[in-house]
């Protein structure tokens, strides 16, 4: 027997090889009724002031902790809480205000350039559509669902990396990649509980269903949970 003939035996069929079972409706809506028990208005941690403070405290966000967003736009969303004053501004002195986040001097020319094409093409204002929110700079899906959702209070799914974690480990919607994740949980996710799904799936991935040490014995959906990842307690 060759050594390739060997390792096709060894190989498993491809028939074995599926994604996971997404979980059953009911499962899911008992899921986020035990979140809606234990925090019933779930808030993000992102400090803002209106609808534009927020989009750019989103855009600030990639690849940064909320803290250290917030520790940076404290003062500057003190004198800068409209896109005319932060253009005012100037790219100098938002990048000094900022510089303490990762890729800060890009994410000071995207602000700049937002707040440009806001003023240029929405009035000055945020617009309320996902494909007008990723026409602005440094604007992608992810921050387009964030602002939808906490600004005017649709129903988008973001999803990053906490909630593509819980998503997948709590099975329900179970994804590849970041897309299949959303598009899933727009099937999954009761219309009861879709207002407030994103806050509760990243605050339960961030504090209590974390990458590397899940902290499964004070889980509410440990009995629910048959993840590999599962710590036994």
């Amino acid at each position: 027997m060759t050594q390739e003939n060997s390792r096709q035996r060894r190989a498993p069929p491809t028939a074995l090889i599926t994604k996971p079972r997404a979980r059953s409706a009911a499962g899911v809506r008992e899921i986020f009724a035990r979140f809606e028990a234990a925090n019933p208005e779930p808030k993000g941690e992102l400090d803002y002031v209106n609808a534009f403070t927020l989009l750019v405290a989103v855009v600030l966000s990639a690849q940064a902790t909320d803290v250290g967003v917030n520790k940076a736009t404290r003062k500057l969303f003190e004198i800068a809480d409209t896109p005319q004053k932060m253009l005012a501004l100037g790219e100098d002195v938002v990048r000094e205000h900022v510089r303490t986040i990762g890729l800060f001097r890009t994410k000071a020319k995207n602000v700049i350039a937002l707040c440009e094409k806001l003023i240029a093409e929405f009035g000055g204002e945020v617009p309320t559509t996902r494909t007008e929110l990723e026409s602005l700079p440094g604007v992608g899906r992810k921050t387009a669902n964030v602002v939808l959702n906490i600004a005017f209070g649709e129903i988008p799914h973001a999803v990053d990396t906490h909630v593509f974690r819980v998503a997948n480990r709590l099975r329900i919607a179970p994804g590849k990649n970041v897309l299949q994740v959303e598009l899933g949980l727009e099937k999954a996710v009761p219309p009861a509980f879709g207002r407030h799904a994103h806050h509760w799936l990243i605050l339960h991935g961030r504090y209590t269903c974390k990458a590397l040490r899940p902290e499964c014995g004070r889980c509410i959906q440990q009995d629910l949970c048959d993840s590999p990842d599962k710590r036994v307690v």
